[in-house]
């Protein structure tokens, strides 16, 4: 797993929020591989309890709890943003981009979200774990 950290300042906000990015070798095929970030199905496979879309909004459920976020783009095959729903006035989001080494064809998972300074660590164990139960279903 290759880790670049970036710091990106919210002006508006007490708390910075720190972008990060997470870089996942995995053994799948582009097309396989969005599917697990692009469709209620997928999701539910490894990412959330429940997942239902309506449009560009998408619910997630956990336990008893439920959060909403909007796609924000959306390329198939290739990444999907999304914006939860409570970050509203700030720039932040998650994304998956799916990259393809043109010599040798190896597939990785680029993950990119934002979180508090002082609980980027913890979103980076959060991200592995829940990458590492996504190649565990796709047998990657």
């Amino acid at each position: 797993m290759l880790i670049k950290t970036v710091v990106f300042y919210q002006s508006d906000f007490k708390m910075d929020k720190v972008k990060f990015e997470l870089e996942f070798p995995i053994h799948a095929s582009p097309s396989m591989l969005y599917q697990y970030f692009a469709t209620p199905s997928g999701l539910e496979e490894w990412f959330a309890d429940r997942v239902n879309s309506r449009g560009k909004m998408i619910s997630f459920f956990w336990n008893d709890s439920e959060e909403q976020a909007e796609i924000l783009t959306r390329r198939a095959d290739e990444k999907i943003k999304y914006k939860w729903a409570e970050s509203e006035g700030d720039d932040s989001y998650f994304e998956f981009k799916i990259q393809v080494d043109d010599i040798t064809k190896d597939v990785s998972l680029i993950i990119t979200d934002f979180a508090e300074e002082d609980e980027v660590e913890e979103s980076k164990m959060l991200w592995q774990n829940q990458i590492d139960e996504l190649k565990h279903k796709i047998g990657a």
